[in-house]
């Protein structure tokens, strides 16, 4: 990988541990309501995951508002586990405990600022505006050492339809072949990125992206540092 100018970060399970946080917000939410706490936690989380699939799949698709998936997938979650309870109070209750825990991967930020030391950086993210507002506030830190912030719903597309990727190649000023992402979904970000001409860090334990010189497979922040040289 060789002629990289700008990087560009993924959020949510690159640099903040999303599934750490949704976890414990469940955790937390199973103990609120009486009648989701008389149901096994895991399977209100095994639940949980299968729903919040669906209902983002659908919005990423345009069939489905944006309310309509924040207190949906507690509609989904209620009915399939066959309990009562208020989804839309739900919903608030779990995104004020999903803000309580969120925190930076282990060796993310002390690799993050090497890297910012050498290259320009920016954040490209999927996720609701106020909510991926509200995490880089959180971490004022990692905001002030972006020259470019793309969140998907400010630009009316989601990762990794190829006009996010255009208004970001934009915003970082330089050619496609260029720019690295570093995220971890490999639908969003490794194909979104290999699709717009850019080099790609995928933060992942799994497998290889046979025959793709542009993809660097990483689990270990030190191995990044390695891949910039910082």
């Amino acid at each position: 990988m060789t002629g990289i100018r700008f990087v560009y970060f993924d959020l949510d399970d690159t640099l903040l541990d999303h599934r750490q946080a949704q976890h414990l917000a469940l955790v937390d939410l199973h103990g609120m309501l009486p009648t989701l706490g008389e149901v096994p936690l895991r399977k209100v989380h095994s639940t949980y995951r299968e729903v919040n699939g669906k209902v983002w799949r659908e919005y990423a698709a345009g069939t489905r508002s944006k309310e309509g998936t924040r207190s949906g997938r507690f509609e989904l979650l209620f009915e399939a586990l066959g309990i009562e309870a208020d989804a839309m109070v739900a919903a608030d209750k779990y995104l004020e405990a999903y803000a309580d825990h969120w925190e930076l991967h282990e060796g993310a930020l002390e690799v993050f600022d090497r890297v910012t030391k050498r290259y320009p950086t920016g954040v490209l993210t999927n996720g609701f505006a106020e909510a991926q507002r509200a995490k880089l506030a959180r971490f004022p830190h990692l905001t002030a050492a972006f020259s470019a912030i793309v969140i998907s719903e400010e630009e009316g597309v989601l990762k990794p339809h190829p006009e996010l990727f255009r208004i970001a190649t934009a915003r970082a000023g330089v050619g496609p072949a260029e720019i690295l992402y570093v995220g971890d979904s490999l639908h969003s970000d490794v194909v979104g990125g290999l699709n717009a001409g850019w080099q790609v860090a995928w933060y992942t334990d799994g497998e290889e992206v046979a025959g793709e010189p542009r993809v660097f497979r990483f689990s270990d922040w030190t191995d990044l540092a390695g891949l910039l040289r910082v």
